[in-house]
């Protein structure tokens, strides 16, 4: 059940961070307000931490930059758009390809309700 928690708290962070802004900001202005939340709830994240690709024993100058590692095994990246679509999954599945973690959240600040959607490597739940 550790997982979940970890899960459930960085959905809690967010829904805080909606209700208190709504939507309508830019992401970076929810990117900054999630990092003062994590702060307060004592969740421990990075915060655009660059990413490295490796390939056949070498580093690529390919990288990523999720907008959140927390947990050291959580991706968390932001959106601040309308809907979300199978590109902005796709980013988030490399992100967990290039990191080795299993699990991801992809928020959406920019609908009237908050969305966000859990991802497990190969498996993608509401």
């Amino acid at each position: 059940m550790k997982n979940d928690e970890e899960t459930y708290a960085l959905i809690g962070a967010a829904m805080e961070v909606h209700r208190r802004l709504g939507h309508g900001f830019l992401e970076v202005v929810y990117q900054q307000a999630l990092a003062i939340e994590l702060e307060e709830q004592r969740i421990p994240f990075e915060r655009e931490r660059t990413v490295c690709i490796n390939y056949r024993g070498r580093t690529l100058d390919a990288t990523y930059r999720p907008d959140f590692l927390c947990f050291g095994s959580i991706v968390v990246e932001l959106k601040a758009i309308e809907a979300l679509t199978n590109s902005h999954y796709n980013v988030v599945l490399h992100y967990l390809k290039a990191t080795g973690y299993q699990r991801a959240l992809l928020i959406n600040f920019g609908a009237p309700s908050l969305e966000h959607r859990r991802i497990v490597l190969n498996y993608i739940q509401s």
